[in-house]
């Protein structure tokens, strides 16, 4: 197989002696038994190269992955068991990348992903080996970033909190609650408005009039 950058050829001569820090490499190290992996050609934005290890990647100082389709795992169901053992408790954050390959597979991954946690790895189902690649990109991307980088914002104010508060009622939108803003003030007033006077805002038709104001008026049980 062609490699992706020329860090992937150097790694490959040196496999042997290469470390198995995630920290110490800019690049994912990838396992021998991944040569043969389709999704390396696939990995465009982040250097990678061989390395002889258990793990058939390393995506940072505490972050291993495994690699399985759920083809083989059919063909060779006791595979993924006997690489986890390889393992034992050598990384923090233990990933399967699982490659979804045949339809009606919902009960050999409820039986793979119950074998996963009973040994403290998270299993990432990819629906095809570009998915697959973007996540190996972007484990090792954003291992050394500050959690707040992937963190929601929150937006502070009065509106963004109203909008929150009324678009969890069906069919509610950001649009709806600007209107009833202008119409009512706040948010006293609109939960004190009759049928009438919200049907007077515009947008507001009958489903969602319905919705509204059985939200503020039905008695909580």
């Amino acid at each position: 197989m062609a490699a992706s950058t020329s860090s992937a050829a150097a790694g490959a001569s040196a496999a042997g002696t290469a470390s198995t820090s995630g920290a110490a490499s800019a690049s994912i190290l990838v396992g021998l038994r991944q040569k043969k992996n389709p999704v390396l050609d696939l990995v465009e934005n982040v250097p990678w190269k061989f390395v002889d290890m258990a793990p058939d990647f390393i995506l940072g100082e505490s972050t291993c992955a495994l690699y399985l389709s759920m083809r083989y795992h059919l063909l060779h169901p006791d595979y993924l068991y006997s690489r986890i053992s390889e393992l034992k408790r050598d990384f923090k954050l233990r990933l399967v990348f699982c490659v979804v390959d045949i339809q009606n597979c919902q009960t050999p991954l409820m039986m793979l992903t119950s074998l996963a946690s009973a040994n403290e790895f998270t299993v990432i189902l990819c629906w095809s080996q570009q998915e697959c690649a973007r996540y190996l990109e972007t484990f090792k991307l954003y291992e050394r970033k500050a959690p707040k980088a992937i963190q929601e914002r929150v937006e502070s104010g009065y509106m963004p909190k109203l909008e929150d508060a009324l678009t969890v009622i069906r069919s509610v939108n950001r649009t709806d609650v600007k209107v009833l803003s202008t119409n009512f003030g706040s948010l006293r007033n609109i939960m004190s408005a009759s049928m009438e006077e919200m049907s007077l805002c515009q947008g507001i038709g009958d489903k969602k009039l319905r919705r509204l104001y059985a939200t503020f008026n039905e008695p909580f049980l």
